[in-house]
């Protein structure tokens, strides 16, 4: 017997058969060749897995458009004027006093007819009323304003001159002999008598020199607006006529120390290049009044910058003056 024999039968005498018969099995596996893991084979036509649904799209976000709830601008003060007679809009560069030197007006006026709280405050765009709230706006507005350099002529019957009535009035109105006297024609009796209109007062002003210094530069719209009066540092500079000083001081650029007289309400004149003012605002003042001394502030020489403006339009001063 061989030792493998011998082995084997002691081995089935101590342990049961169930146990000899696994021993023997695992003794066969180990001796067997390695084997492959199964593979999977699937038949044609087979069934594939069903993919995963694709993610639905993103809901688009909505973006507030910031103007929407934005909060509206006001309306800037006296909108609802733009356009009206006696209101003006305020452009780039104005003051109360400029607006009020192309108007005829007093700044302080026109701050009390807006009810401005601070006069030195205006807005591009803001609407003023430049005309008192009692006078008649449309009225005033188209009332003629004198072309550069002219001077408003009118018959003594207060009618604007035509060639027609170039003739003198006394002969036009009033008979000068007897045969003129009786082939006048007799009223009709019940008839109204007719009216003559009178002569606007404002434009009865007395007007004197301001400043006895010969005149270096004459008047231009477009330029100089008034007169250019040369003279010595310390002249004295008069007022042209009555009025009421409406304005003392140097606020207005490119006028240096300046005064304004409002005469009535068509007539302002101003003095500008002052060294010294002699006058304060709201002062009544007489014609010939010293008022001034002549100076250079914001020029390139010593002079007095005359003007006169009709309803806030400039005209030759020289037309008004008497002759020297």
């Amino acid at each position: 017997m061989t030792p493998l024999n011998a082995c084997l039968q002691r081995i089935r005498q101590r342990l049961p058969l169930a146990a000899v018969a696994l021993g023997m099995a695992l003794l066969t596996a180990c001796a067997s060749p390695a084997h492959r893991a199964p593979v999977e084979e699937r038949k044609a036509g087979a069934r594939s897995p069903t993919p995963a649904p694709a993610p639905p799209p993103a809901a688009p976000v909505a973006v507030a458009d910031p103007t929407l709830n934005a909060p509206a601008k006001p309306a800037l003060p006296g909108a609802e004027n733009a356009g009206k007679p006696g209101y003006y809009s305020v452009r780039p560069g104005d003051t109360l006093i400029r607006i009020g030197l192309d108007f005829g007006q007093s700044w302080r006026d026109i701050t009390r007819w807006n009810n401005l709280e601070n006069a030195n405050v205006i807005e591009v765009g803001q609407v003023l009323r430049v005309l008192p709230p009692t006078a008649d706006a449309l009225g005033v507005s188209t009332r003629p304003v004198l072309a550069a350099g002219a001077v408003e002529t009118r018959p003594l019957d207060g009618r604007p001159a035509t060639a027609a009535s170039a003739a003198p009035m006394a002969a036009a109105t009033e008979p000068t002999s007897a045969a003129a006297a009786s082939s006048a024609k007799p009223p009709v009796p019940g008839a109204p008598a007719p009216t003559v209109p009178g002569r606007d007062p404002d434009e009865n002003l007395s007007w004197a020199w301001p400043s006895a210094g010969p005149v270096a530069a004459g008047f231009d719209e477009a330029k100089t607006r008034g007169l250019a009066i040369t003279g010595k540092a310390g002249d004295p500079v008069l007022a042209a006529a009555d009025g009421r000083v409406v304005y003392a001081g140097s606020g207005l650029r490119g006028y240096g120390n300046l005064v304004i007289i409002k005469h009535n309400a068509t007539f302002l004149s101003a003095y500008a290049h002052n060294q010294a003012l002699l006058v304060k605002e709201d002062q009544a003042v007489r014609k010939g009044q010293k008022i001034a001394e002549m100076g250079s502030s914001d020029s390139d020489r010593v002079q007095l910058h005359f003007e006169v403006r009709r309803m806030g339009k400039p005209i030759d001063p020289a037309r008004l003056l008497p002759p020297r």
